[in-house]
C-alpha cells in the first residue's frame, strides 16, 4: 500500500492517548473518532483538531474512507465491535483481551481468513520496554537456552466501573500470558489452574467467581515448556505489578519486585555473590519512525491532571503504546500479519478463559482449541 492508513478510534477513555501518536505515525492518517457521548467527542475532537466524529459505531463503520479501526471501548463490547468491524471491510486493532468467551475468539479468527482482514490485539506487555529487553538477550543468545517463563498481573481494581468488579481474576489475563507465550512465539496447548482466597461476597454474586488470586501452569505445544501465571484484582494488598521473568541456562531476568526499581539478571556460573545484578532496562525508541519515538517516554492523555487510570497504575505501560501503533500501521502497509495476529491473540485470551474453568473444576487439565485451523 502507497497511501496512508486511515484510522478511525472507537472509544475516548484510554483511547484517547494513541490519538497524537496516529496523527505523528508517518504512515497513519488520523481519520476519524467515535464516542456515544456527544460532548466528551466533540471535546476530544476539538482538542486533536479531529473533524470526522460519529456518535454511532454503525454509521463509523458505513464510511468507505475508513481503512482501519482501532477499538477501545469497554471489554463486552470487543467481539461485537471487532465482528462487525471485520465484516464491513475493515482492519481491526482492539485492546485487550480479544473477546470474553472461545467461541468469539473463534468466530473472530474466522471471520479474519473470510474477509482477508488483519486482526491485531494490542496487549501492551510485548511491547514494554522490559519485554523488548528479555527479547533482546534472548535474540542474542545471552540467555542460553530458555528453561521457564514466569508472569504475573496484580492490581486493585476497587472502584473501577461497569464490569470490573468481582471479574474473575484470569478473564483478563493477557498481561501476564501474552509475554510468557509472546517471547518465543509459543503456542499454548492446555491449562491448569487453582483458585485461592476468597473475595468479599458482594462480589462473589455478581460472576459466580469466589477466588482472590487465580495461578495457572500453561503447557506449549510442540515445546519443552510450560510457564506459570498467576493474577489478582480484590482483596489482596499488592501494589500494581506486571511482572515477566525469564530463566535461561546462561542468564535469567526478573522483574523488579517494587514500582521504580530495576529488574534483575542472574548470570550462571559466576561467584554466587556476583550472580546477580540490577541491571537499567534500555528504552526501545530507535525501533520507531523518528516523528512517534518521544511517546516511548511519556503519556499523552490529558497529561497535566486526569491521567487515565490504567496508564498511571500501570507505570506508562512501558512505553508500549507508540511500538503498538507502529506494529499495527507497519502490518497493513507491508501486507503481512501484525504480532499478535488473531490466532495468536485467540490463544493468548482463551489460556484466562480456560484457566478459570480449570479453577472451578479444581484444576483440570483443559485444552485449548487449535485456533490456526479453525
Amino acid at each position: 500500500m502507497s497511501k496512508k492508513i486511515n484510522v478511525a478510534i472507537v472509544g475516548l477513555g484510554f483511547g484517547a492517548e494513541f490519538i497524537p501518536i496516529y496523527q505523528q505515525h508517518p504512515d497513519a492518517n488520523m481519520y476519524a473518532i467515535c464516542q456515544r457521548t456527544e460532548s466528551k467527542l466533540n471535546e476530544v475532537g476539538d482538542q486533536y483538531g479531529i473533524d470526522v466524529r460519529y456518535t454511532s459505531y454503525d454509521d463509523l463503520l458505513n464510511d468507505p474512507l475508513v481503512d482501519a479501526v482501532h477499538i477501545n471501548s469497554p471489554i463486552p463490547n470487543h467481539a461485537e465491535q471487532t465482528l462487525k468491524a471485520l465484516r464491513a471491510g475493515k482492519h481491526v486493532a482492539c485492546t485487550v483481551p480479544m473477546a470474553t468467551s472461545v467461541e468469539d475468539c473463534i468466530e473472530i479468527v474466522k471471520v479474519t481468513k473470510e474477509t482477508g482482514k488483519k486482526y491485531m490485539m494490542m496487549e501492551t506487555v510485548v511491547y514494554a520496554r522490559e519485554f523488548l529487553f528479555a527479547k533482546e538477550l534472548y535474540e542474542k543468545g545471552e540467555l542460553g537456552k530458555v528453561q521457564f517463563l514466569k508472569a504475573s498481573h496484580q492490581q486493585d481494581m476497587e472502584g473501577w466501573p461497569d464490569y470490573w468488579p468481582g471479574l474473575p481474576p484470569m478473564h483478563y489475563a493477557t498481561h501476564c500470558v501474552g509475554p510468557v507465550a509472546g517471547l518465543l512465539k509459543l503456542e499454548a496447548e492446555y491449562v491448569s489452574c487453582f483458585g485461592s482466597g476468597t473475595i468479599s461476597e458482594d462480589l462473589v454474586k455478581i460472576h459466580n467467581s469466589p477466588f482472590a488470586v487465580e495461578s495457572a501452569h500453561i503447557k506449549f505445544k510442540d515445546s519443552d515448556l510450560s510457564a506459570y501465571v498467576y493474577r489478582s484484582l480484590f482483596d489482596v494488598a499488592r501494589q500494581y505489578r506486571e511482572s515477566f521473568e525469564v530463566y535461561g541456562s546462561k542468564k535469567s531476568f526478573e522483574w523488579p519486585l517494587i514500582e521504580g526499581e530495576d529488574p534483575v539478571i542472574h548470570t550462571a556460573k559466576k561467584p554466587e555473590h556476583e550472580i546477580a545484578e540490577r541491571v537499567k532496562t534500555p528504552d526501545y525508541a530507535h525501533l520507531l519512525p523518528k516523528e512517534i519515538q518521544h511517546f516511548t517516554g511519556k503519556g499523552v492523555y490529558d497529561l497535566d491532571d486526569h491521567s487515565h487510570l490504567s496508564f498511571v497504575q500501570g507505570g506508562g505501560h512501558g512505553g508500549s503504546h507508540p511500538h503498538l501503533a507502529n506494529e499495527f500501521i507497519s502490518a497493513l502497509i507491508e501486507d503481512r500479519d501484525p504480532f499478535p495476529n488473531a490466532w495468536q491473540s485467540a490463544n493468548w485470551t482463551s489460556v484466562g478463559i480456560l484457566a478459570h474453568e480449570s479453577a472451578l473444576q479444581g484444576g483440570a487439565l483443559i485444552q485449548l482449541p487449535d485456533f490456526k485451523n479453525v
